[in-house]
């Protein structure tokens, strides 16, 4: 961004969309904007996948031109009519308006229509003019949550209108025009997550945990953003007088350039945002899924789509410990590669599809198993009601056992190793801890910004722990440096991590100055909201396919209270493996069936 740009002049311009529109507002630092065929647009790097600049582009989503806005053919247009009605704007009406939920689908039959996103400073600026036989909406539209962009009609204009629902049921009786929808809605938001210059602003320390926290919350749920760091940019220092922002109300979020959240939990953010699921206390869903890693979203998309009324609650956003991985090579039909997080974000979409509902930003705090249907205690302070209950909430990454450890959470201390954490790493040395295949990716994902990466093992080598295609690269790397039959013994630094001292088994002690420290050790199941409801192993684990009395129970999903499932890393004795997560979230889904079609609800 040019030096002596103010990023945020007056606050100016409809909260709504620039009325009087003549030109579009001019951005600091966006592309000129050109026009394409029939629409006009921005234009932007190639690339069709969710990631992040810095992320890995997944290959088979490369955009072909025209695929994010295109014409559809008479004929379809003449398919789409029954599921709608037909609807007329004056120009200068809005369809729809920034903030809105559930928001209608609209088929341009004549005339054009403006769409226009938050230019981060109070206005708004053009994205592109949708004409005839076109179509608005993104993946908001889908989902029903608030959308972050406004629709208004340039003149005079006939549509077709169809409700949220009525969408869903055309996606799904008309598959080829339900393609050319969803993948223009995937296109549309990573055009917008590839900006990164809508109205939602982060300013705060990128090395500062609470920052990271934010904007790990803001990539999992797909939201666009914007990180100004105070650490280095004067733009972020020209925000904190802005908005008259002290280093202890750090890091504030700035939406639209006008409302300002200081240190917002994600259950703020998520509301403030619109993303959070209007949840009704009595309604009764026949599957609630806890949790929305690989096998809970599985579990979503396979009883959705045989039409289980269906929830998911997750407690930050899809991905699950899947999700902090940067690439997965060896997950069949992905023959380049694709990160954990691309991963979920495409299953969420497929589970949006059918029906399936997601309210993230809430977790489960406590499961009610005496009564039925089960009730789910949102920490949040509502329930949610579930016929079946099937438990996904995986497992997280164990802490290190030193007196220093807990000082240095969110200050240098890392269990994830995505685009934001590799940002911090750029030109230095960094530490993974872990034998196993996250602690590979990581490393060799690392591997591409930071000078050196230290991978350190307790083992005596990786062979026994870590796939050989891992092994193989890591061994081949001039940046990686493997340290087997090695433990951490101290960490050292002030209000960041400095150093890291280790030692290898026999060997004095070393210590290394860096300012990054990523673990990616061990396994401790997120079970403690379970409440005592179902049988646990010693370590915590879920025991499924017995009863309380140990005698089979005819799933090996199904805990020791019917009706309630575990599966993926949650579950004792599980293949801690996507692939392996994800058979499992699909197979239960036939359990589930038949665990209802025993135990109706009686009304």
């Amino acid at each position: 961004m040019p030096r002596g740009v103010s990023l945020f002049p007056e606050i100016r311009g409809d909260k709504r969309c620039l009325t009087g529109y003549s030109e579009p507002a001019r951005l600091h630092s966006f592309p000129a904007r050109r026009s394409v065929g029939r629409i006009e647009v921005t234009p932007m790097a190639d690339r069709g996948d969710f990631s992040t600049l810095s992320s890995p582009t997944s290959v088979e989503l490369h955009e072909i031109p025209g695929e994010a806005f295109p014409c559809l053919t008479p004929d379809m247009v003449a398919r789409i009519a029954p599921f709608g009605q037909k609807d007329r704007f004056d120009g200068g009406a809005y369809l729809y308006e920034v903030g809105d939920r559930e928001v209608d689908f609209f088929v341009i039959l004549s005339g054009s229509v403006d769409v226009f996103e938050s230019d981060g400073h109070g206005g708004h600026a053009l994205i592109a003019t949708h004409r005839e036989n076109q179509f608005t909406g993104e993946l908001h539209h889908l989902s029903g949550r608030a959308v972050i962009v406004c629709g208004k009609a340039v003149v005079p204009t006939s549509v077709i209108r169809l409700s949220r629902p009525a969408l869903l049921n055309l996606v799904t009786a008309e598959p080829d025009i339900g393609e050319i929808i969803l993948r223009s809605f995937i296109l549309r938001r990573a055009r917008l997550l590839e900006h990164a210059e809508g109205g939602t602003v982060v300013v705060g320390s990128c090395r500062a945990g609470a920052t990271v926290r934010i904007q790990t919350f803001l990539e999992r749920n797909g939201y666009p953003y914007r990180c100004l760091d105070t650490d280095f940019d004067d733009d972020a220092r020209v925000a904190m007088a802005t908005f008259h922002a002290d280093a202890d109300s750090l890091p504030i979020v700035v939406l639209n350039g006008a409302r300002v959240l200081s240190r917002p939990a994600n259950r703020d953010l998520a509301e403030a945002l619109g993303i959070t699921e209007r949840l009704d206390p009595a309604h009764v869903y026949d599957v609630v899924v806890v949790g929305a890693g690989p096998s809970g979203l599985a579990a979503a998309v396979y009883a959705a789509s045989e039409g289980l009324d269906t929830l998911v609650v997750e407690a930050v956003g899809p991905g699950g410990q899947a999700g902090t991985s940067s690439r997965i090579e060896n997950y069949l039909g992905f023959p380049m590669g694709i990160s954990g997080q691309d991963l979920a974000r495409r299953a969420q979409i497929q589970a949006q599809r059918f029906g399936a509902r997601f309210a993230v930003a809430d977790a489960a705090g406590r499961l009610e198993c005496a009564c039925y249907p089960f009730a789910v205690h949102l920490e949040g302070g509502n329930a949610v009601l579930g016929r079946s209950v099937v438990v996904a909430t995986g497992a997280r990454y164990r802490r290190l056992d030193i007196a220093e450890a807990e000082h240095f959470e969110g200050k240098g201390i890392h269990y994830a190793a995505t685009s934001i954490e590799a940002q911090l790493c750029e030109g230095a040395d960094v530490a993974v801890v872990g034998g196993g295949n996250s602690a590979g990716q990581a490393a060799i994902f690392l591997s591409s910004r930071a000078r050196r990466v230290h991978l350190l093992v307790r083992a005596d080598g990786l062979s026994t722990t870590m796939s050989d295609y891992l092994v193989g690269r890591i061994v081949q790397s001039p940046r990686i440096t493997l340290h087997a039959r090695s433990e951490i013994t101290s960490l050292v630094g002030e209000n960041y991590l400095s150093s890291v001292k280790w030692r290898q088994r026999g060997e004095y002690e070393f210590e290394h100055a860096m300012s990054n420290l990523f673990l990616m050790i061990g396994a401790v199941p997120n079970t403690d909201w379970l409440n005592g409801c179902v049988e646990l192993d010693d370590r915590g684990f879920i025991l499924a396919g017995y009863d309380h009395a140990g005698a089979p129970n005819g799933s090996p999903y199904a805990t020791s209270v019917p009706g309630i499932f575990a599966v993926g890393d949650v579950r004792a004795r599980s293949v801690k493996r996507v692939a392996s997560s994800v058979g499992e979230g699909s197979v239960v889904v036939h359990s589930i069936h038949g665990w209802l079609a025993k135990n109706p609800i009686g009304l």
